[in-house]
């Protein structure tokens, strides 16, 4: 079989591409460039220069073909200009989800086929199954990485069945010492280069330098609420879950001015580092934000009510189902393994199919839930689907 990997000069690629081989698969190496601008790209991390050689470096020992495009066009369109739009509305986006969406899959994808590809493959921890329904019509199941420390399910769960149909994932049965152990083995350049890490194809970035690229900085206050504030007393029956997936409300008069800050839009609830507030006993977090108002909102203590919630919302047009024949109905009730974050342990919870959306109740109140983030819910280790979080 033709297969063209995606080739990132990282170690995980570089084994997926000798494992292929290995096979008997003819196998293309591809790199893309998707980003030029080193804005508030912090010195050192991820150039994409190096990236290249190393990929050239991986293909020539293992004597596969090796190609180059670049897609930072369709990347700065589609990923990029999402990630500004997303933080001047005070949401927080996760652009690898989309990065693997748009790009890997979708744009990466075409250019694979224009090379004769069968399939296309990456170096993700995940692993894929497929059966055949009654109407012979073939179905694609995608299922947590072996290794629990690197399980990238959670970056893939906006996949669609049909670039699914296209995908090889062929490290997802390992760990990634084995990764490390079978790099060293066959001599690849990339054996002990560290994992990139920061927003996917950019690096490790200083955000807010790289936000103001296009959101401009404005000063604002940052008022802190106190623990015991009447805004975090939910006056509804417990099983209320509409009311309870509603963010708190906050306002300036809930609590006093403590500090400024340089936009609401660079900050996320959850968020500790960056406000430049010291002199206290705990670490003071984000509870809220107000970009209207451009104001920012903080707690004091991790254990802060303002951090927690124990419903979210998504909307029925943000509602993604891996594969569609698992999709609920409104009225259904289900239970599910749920997390809001890479890396994030699951959490479990019943979600609920209502006319205006799924409603995701955890079990326990969980931390940090914010509008934009990426939900994604497993029926053990296959991600049945997906959605982006609505406030």
């Amino acid at each position: 079989m033709r297969v063209v990997v995606g080739l990132s000069g990282g170690v995980d690629s570089s084994v997926a591409a000798y494992l292929l081989k290995q096979q008997g698969h003819e196998v293309i190496g591809l790199f893309m460039r998707n980003w030029h601008d080193t804005t508030g790209t912090l010195e050192g991390d991820c150039p994409w220069y190096d990236d290249q050689v190393f990929a050239e470096l991986v293909a020539k020992r293992l004597d596969i073909e090796f190609h180059y495009v670049d897609l930072s066009t369709e990347y700065r369109k589609r990923v990029v200009d999402y990630m500004f739009a997303e933080y001047e509305a005070g949401r927080t986006p996760n652009p690898d989800v989309l990065c693997n969406r748009e790009i890997k899959f979708d744009v990466f994808l075409k250019e694979a086929l224009k090379l004769g590809a069968e399939k296309v493959a990456t170096g993700h921890y995940c692993r894929l199954d497929e059966w055949t329904d009654n109407e012979g019509t073939k179905h694609y199941k995608l299922l947590a990485g072996s290794d629990p420390n690197k399980d990238q399910s959670y970056f893939l769960c906006q996949l669609t069945q049909e670039q699914l149909s296209y995908a090889m994932f062929p490290i997802g049965d390992l760990l990634k010492p084995e990764v490390r152990r079978i790099a060293e083995e066959q001599k690849l350049a990339t054996a002990k280069r560290k994992d990139s890490q920061g927003i996917c194809f950019v690096g490790k970035v200083d955000l807010p330098v790289f936000l103001q690229q296009k959101l401009k900085a404005k000063e604002g206050n940052v008022h802190e609420i106190l623990p015991h504030s009447p805004r975090f007393v939910r006056e509804c029956a417990a099983d209320d879950y509409k009311t309870l997936s509603e963010p708190y409300r906050l306002t300036v008069r809930d609590g006093k001015k403590i500090g400024t800050h340089q936009g609401a839009h660079f900050y996320t609830i959850g968020q500790r580092k960056g406000l430049g507030i010291g002199g206290r006993k705990e670490s003071l977090f984000v509870i809220g934000t107000d970009v209207e108002q451009n104001v920012v909102f903080v707690g004091e203590g991790d254990n802060h009510p303002g951090l927690y919630r124990k419903v979210l919302h998504i909307c029925p047009e943000e509602i993604h189902w891996v594969d569609n024949i698992n999709a609920m109905t409104v009225g259904e009730r289900r239970r599910y393994s749920v997390r809001i974050r890479y890396r994030q342990p699951l959490q479990q919870a019943e979600l609920v199919m209502d006319s205006e959306g799924l409603y995701i109740i955890f079990d326990e109140p969980q931390r940090g839930i914010t509008a934009g983030q990426f939900a994604a819910w497993y029926d053990g280790d296959n991600l049945a689907g997906s959605g982006v979080i609505a406030k």
